[in-house]
Formats: C-alpha cells, sequence, structure tokens
C-alpha cells in the first residue's frame, strides 16, 4: 500500500511540486497459510465477505480444494480465477483476461485481489491490478522458491511483449505476502534446485553467514524441500528457515531503498549482468537459475582473476553451484555471446558495465573498467578450470521443458481418476504388472496397454495431447499431459 505526500510551490512561470510516496507493506511466515486454524489471511477478507482469487491452474489442481474449504469455513464466499502458467502465457491476452474478471467481480477499489502462485503468476496478476484504475490492492501467496526468495520481495510487476521479457510493467506492492513454504513438498526437484541459485547470489555477495549455511546443508535442503518433506530432519528444517529469513531479509534491506530502482548498482544484480543472453542462445532455454548461475560462476572466475576473490573462495564457491547441479557453463557461452552481453547490458545501465561481483565472499563491489580483453581471458580460464567438474559444469535439469513455458498444466485430478478406473478394473498391480503400470501418476515403462479400455475415457480429457500419448507410451514414461505434475517425477 502506499500513500502519497506534497508540497506545491508557486514559481515566476508557474508551479512547482514536490511529491513524497509511502510504501508500506507486510510479510508474515506461516506454513499451512490455508489450514483452517490459521486464520490471518481470513481476517484480510472479513471486511469484504468475499474474496476474489487468482491463482494458475497447476495449483488449483494441487490445492484449490483445500482453498475453497478454507474460505468456506470462514463464510468468504470465493471466486476464483484459474490461468495457465509460464513465460508464454504472461501476457497481455492473460492480463486482460484477469481484468475481466476482476470487472465481474465488481472489485472495490481498496478490496485486494488474492494472488496465488508461482513468480509469473504474481507478476502478471500484480500488474493487472497494477493497472484496474490505476490503484488496486492485492495479498500475495508465493508457492515456488524463487516466488518465495526473489520475486517477493520485489515490488515489480509485469508482462511480456513480443519478445520483449517484462517489457510493459509497473512498481506496484502487495498490502501483504505470505510466505508459506509447505508449498515447496509438490515442487519438482528441479524447481527447488531452480530456486536455489537466487540463496547463492544474496549470500555470496552479500551475507557470508547464509552462504556458510547453504554450503553446509546444500543437498539437505534441495533433496527435503528445505526442510519440508516427510523425514526431513530438524536441524535441516531450522537451517533452510534461518537460511529462508535471512535471505529474504537481506534482500529487503538492499531492494527497499531503491524499489523503483533509480540506482543502478545494485547488489542483487549479480549474476544478472550476461545471464539474459544465457537464457535465450540455447535452442531450448536455460531455466533462470541455471543462467544466473552461470553469470555467477564466470564473474566470479573474473573476480579471482583481479585478485579481488582468493582462490580458496572462488573454489568454494564453484562447489556450491556443482553441488547443488546448477549450470557454471555451457558450450554456448563464448567471446560472441560474451561481446553482445556485454553490448546489450551496458545499454540497460546507462552506459556502465556494473557487474556485481564477491570481494571477499559476502561482500560487493562493482567492475565497470573490464575490456574485452579481459573478460575473454577469464572466460578461456573459467573454461578451463570447468574441466576439474562433473559435466564440465553443467548443470542437472538445466533446460526449460513444458511445464515452464506454459502449455501444460497439472492433470493431477485426471491421473487419479485414471488410476482409480484401471485399478477397479484390474490393471494396477495386477495382470499389467509385466507390461508397465500406472503408479501414483508415473507411467512405468511407458507402456500403458490395457488401461486405455478400462478409463472410462479419462485419458481422453488429459491436456496437450496425453490421451493420444498414453496409447504409445512416451520417451522416459513421461506423458505430455502430466509432465510438470505434483514432483514431476519420471519413471
Amino acid at each position: 500500500m502506499s500513500d502519497l505526500t506534497a508540497s506545491v510551490v508557486e514559481t515566476k512561470d508557474g508551479f512547482h511540486v514536490d511529491g513524497y510516496e509511502k510504501i508500506s507493506y507486510d510479510f508474515t511466515f506461516l506454513d499451512g497459510v490455508f489450514d483452517i486454524e490459521n486464520r490471518q489471511l481470513a481476517e484480510c477478507y472479513q471486511k469484504w465477505g468475499r474474496v476474489l482469487a487468482v491463482t494458475d491452474m497447476n495449483v488449483y489442481n494441487m490445492y484449490g480444494g483445500q482453498i475453497e474449504r478454507y474460505f468456506e469455513h470462514y463464510n468468504l464466499d470465493l471466486k476464483v480465477h484459474k490461468t495457465k502458467i509460464g513465460e508464454k502465457a504472461k501476457t497481455i491476452p492473460t492480463f486482460l483476461s484477469i481484468v475481466d474478471s476482476m470487472t465481474e467481480f465488481g472489485i472495490y477499489r481498496k478490496e485486494p485481489v488474492l494472488v496465488v502462485g508461482g513468480g509469473l503468476v504474481t507478476d502478471v496478476a500484480g500488474f493487472a491490478c497494477a493497472a484496474y484504475r490505476r490503484n488496486t490492492n492485492f495479498i500475495r501467496v508465493p508457492t515456488t522458491v524463487i516466488g518465495l526468495i526473489d520475486a517477493s520481495v520485489s515490488i515489480k510487476v509485469a508482462v511480456n511483449y513480443g519478445n520483449y521479457k517484462n517489457r510493459l510493467g509497473a512498481y506496484h506492492a502487495p498490502m501483504h505476502t505470505f510466505l508459506d513454504f509447505t508449498f515447496l513438498r509438490t515442487l519438482p526437484v528441479a524447481q527447488i534446485r531452480n530456486g536455489f541459485a537466487e540463496l547463492i547470489k544474496i549470500s555470496s555477495c552479500s551475507h557470508l553467514p547464509t552462504f556458510d549455511l547453504l554450503d553446509r546443508y546444500c543437498e539437505d535442503i534441495i533433496n527435503t524441500a528445505f526442510g519440508r518433506l516427510e523425514g526431513a530432519s530438524d536441524e535441516v528444517r531450522d537451517a533452510a528457515d534461518k537460511i529462508n529469513r535471512e535471505g529474504i531479509h537481506e534482500m529487503l534491506k538492499l531492494e527497499t531503498p531503491n524499489l523503483h530502482e533509480i540506482g543502478l548498482d545494485r547488489v542483487i544484480a549479480y549474476g544478472h549482468t550476461w545471464s539474459p543472453m544465457h537464457e535465450l542462445v540455447p535452442e531450448t532455454p536455460l531455466r533462470h537459475g541455471h543462467a544466473i548461475s552461470i553469470d555467477m560462476a564466470y564473474s566470479a572466475t573474473l573476480a579471482n582473476n583481479r585478485g579481488l576473490l582468493s582462490n580458496e573462495e572462488h573454489r568454494r564457491l564453484l562447489s556450491l553451484f556443482s553441488r547443488a547441479g546448477l549450470s557454471m557453463d555451457h558450450p554456448q557461452f563464448d567471446e560472441d555471446i560474451l561481446d553482445k552481453a556485454t553490448s546489450a547490458i551496458l545499454k540497460t545501465r546507462d552506459g556502465k558495465l556494473r557487474a556485481a561481483v564477491p570481494n571477499p565472499l559476502g561482500s560487493c563491489t562493482f567492475l565497470n573498467d573490464v575490456d574485452a580483453e579481459e573478460l575473454n581471458a577469464a572466460l578461456r580460464w573459467h573454461k578451463k578450470l570447468m574441466k576439474d567438474y562433473p559435466r564440465n559444469g553443467e548443470g542437472l535439469e538445466a533446460f526449460v521443458d513444458a511445464s515452464d513455458t506454459g502449455y501444460t498444466e497439472s492433470n493431477q485430478k485426471e491421473v487419479d481418476a485414471l488410476e482409480a478406473a484401471a485399478e477397479k478394473a484390474g490393471s494396477l498391480n495386477g495382470s499389467m504388472a509385466n507390461h508397465g503400470a500406472v503408479h501414483g501418476g508415473k507411467i512405468i515403462n511407458g507402456n500403458v496397454d490395457g488401461v486405455n479400455g478400462h478409463a472410462n475415457g479419462v485419458a481422453e480429457k488429459l491436456a496437450n495431447g496425453s490421451a493420444k500419448g498414453l496409447t504409445k507410451g512416451l520417451t522416459n514414461g513421461l506423458t505430455n499431459g502430466i509432465n510438470g505434475f505434483t514432483n514431476g517425477a519420471k519413471a
């Protein structure tokens, strides 16, 4: 929320206005935000007696029933606008569809829209709220690591325009953000890893104690969804909670003096100097976390060459990227791409490189006096170093899939119905045991012969042609229709 104060002074030729906008918003850590015993979110809507929620189809298919029961318990009428996810759906038409729902709902000027989803959903819905009557309130409930750790800190909201990322947008703060890390239980490991990169970013340049915790608990945090999966130890969960709280707090301290990005020397831009090009160059785009990890690793090598980062600190940082399965290089990162990326960022940063690098680990400095010769020499050395690491520095599940692009949605309900129908027909763990069966949303061995006849046409409903895929079997045993659902598990 924001308030504006201003002064008006008469001048010889007219008037001069000084305006100052106060921006005020809250964060609440609350596991189980939609658990009935947690009334904090419901209390935000008691005044209105109703809720307009905007969420993506995957979140709704997974949590829609719980959300509906929550608001029903508190006697709040709920209307849900469901939208596609992914960069391909981060568009003006998606924005306008949300606006249409706000109009149909008859949203009041100060009535907050509830936005539940990852960073892409909160971006688009937040922009719709910024544009609707020029300033409509919203409450944010992020559901991904990047949404919780990174996007939740910013007040930037936007949509893509043509081939330009976030070209149309605004600065519009939510009234309140609820941070519920239990959503990570159903997030694919690849997306946990993707968001982990943002924590390395802020800690390596601004908060060494958080980096130390990431270094100590790296694998445990990724494999237990920040300590939220069943069986995770209290030690890992406590460490994850401390990392999250301190990481978010540090980013807020760095960003809140510069919410409208008037200052261009930004610590949290570590990893964002050359990464935009990394995301675009491969035929299949890199996930954002992997793109910034390549940038951060290369920037660390540049800093090491300059004597700003010790050999020990440099190797420690590279080792953490590798252990996390994050990318530090890719084959198309060459001198030509480096030159193009440098030229592009100079335009964005008002003619200066402003490359954030750790100096030393846990602190930051900005480089402006780097020429092409030094950049290329650092790249050659970086690629030589990568030969010492698994996969020559390439990451695990580094490239986007259908779940990132907005073409697929979770089909949990359809999968459950398919399993129930097949089980009724004796196909699960029975006659199909030697041919490949359906278990927990997986297609084992990619073979579903015999299932189609017993599913009462449920397979026909699976999104994006997966019914056809069911009859043929699919590479890696995963149908297009259920790619990305629940934990995105492959058979």
